[in-house]
């Protein structure tokens, strides 16, 4: 198991980038959160295997059709085990 979390720059809100988020992350068995921020960036806190994780970061790169993504940042951490993948607001 291992956490991840990831800051999504780029035009990110407004898209469906958190729903589409969302189903991607449970496709993958990913746990955590996504939420927009007030800067205007998508922030999500995944875990999972290493492999699933990794996978959701590929699909966070470009996120869904109507979203630009210019650059994101990882960061590691530890687990908190997450019992779902939510959307916060």
């Amino acid at each position: 198991m291992i956490r991840k979390k990831i800051w999504i720059f780029g035009r990110v809100q407004g898209v469906g980038f958190r729903y589409r988020a969302r189903d991607i992350a449970a496709s993958y068995g990913i746990r955590g959160y996504v939420k927009n921020m007030p800067d205007g960036s998508v922030y999500i806190e995944s875990e999972g295997t290493e492999r699933n994780v990794l996978e959701f970061i590929n699909w966070c790169r470009k996120g869904p059709d109507f979203a630009f993504v210019d650059h994101i940042n990882i960061e590691d951490d530890k687990p908190e085990y997450y019992k779902t993948f939510e959307i916060k607001f």
